[in-house]
């Protein structure tokens, strides 16, 4: 498969490097030479200077054969103006843009445009190093609609087993974080003391299901 990358800096190059490492043909796109020094030697993939949403540029990339875009260059802008020249000019519909301001990335998402938020995404990180595992999202769809977060329980939840949680908080518990590992639950897979509860739910029902969990007395 063919990707092309608008942005070399630290994610870029990262992203660059990974999908050379597993195979894949990439070309990565910046206005500065000198930031295709992030790549190393190893790099097998080809390098285009130029900006990423310059049509000519992201032709020299071989953006007509690509099975995918990314943009992440420091600029929203940029972003999403690559995003969208690679999406409406050239059909590419598997395309990316890396987005800092969350307000943004909901407008763009709306549009049809997957980001990522990186100011939301790392809000979310470091508030759940801050304040330990408890509520801390995991994941979060595109849209911000639904998220796989990390919730607190009572004790009295102890010793039940995931499919009367499930049922109790009305939202799937697909994995569980045991012993520092993880592990997929089934319906019986009884919860143990200590374990990180991973629950599936819509963000708008985040504050709902943190409270049933906070009391094990709405048990089915």
């Amino acid at each position: 498969m063919h990707f092309v990358i608008m942005g070399c800096g630290r994610v870029g190059s990262s992203l660059a490097r990974g999908l050379d490492r597993r195979g894949h043909s990439v070309a990565i796109i910046d206005l500065n030479p000198l930031a295709f020094n992030r790549l190393g030697a190893t790099f097998r993939g080809s390098t285009v200077q130029g900006t990423g949403f310059d049509r000519q540029i992201l032709t020299q990339a071989g953006i007509e054969r690509a099975d995918g875009f990314a943009a992440v260059a420091n600029g929203d802008n940029s972003n999403i103006l690559g995003a969208r020249v690679a999406r409406e000019s050239f059909g590419i519909s598997n395309v990316v843009a890396r987005i800092y301001d969350p307000g943004r990335a909901e407008v763009y998402e709306r549009l049809g445009i997957p980001t990522v938020a990186t100011v939301r995404w790392a809000t979310d990180q470091v508030m759940g190093k801050l304040i330990g595992s408890a509520d801390q999202v995991a994941w979060r769809d595109p849209s911000a609609a639904v998220a796989l977060v990390n919730l607190g329980y009572a004790a009295g939840w102890v010793g039940q087993p995931i499919r009367a949680i499930e049922l109790a908080v009305a939202s799937p518990v697909p994995a569980l974080g045991r012993r520092g590992s993880a592990l997929v639950t089934t319906p019986s897979t009884v919860l143990q003391a200590d374990d990180e509860l991973y629950v599936v739910v819509a963000t708008d029902r985040i504050d709902q299901v943190r409270q049933l969990l906070a009391s094990p007395e709405v048990l089915p």
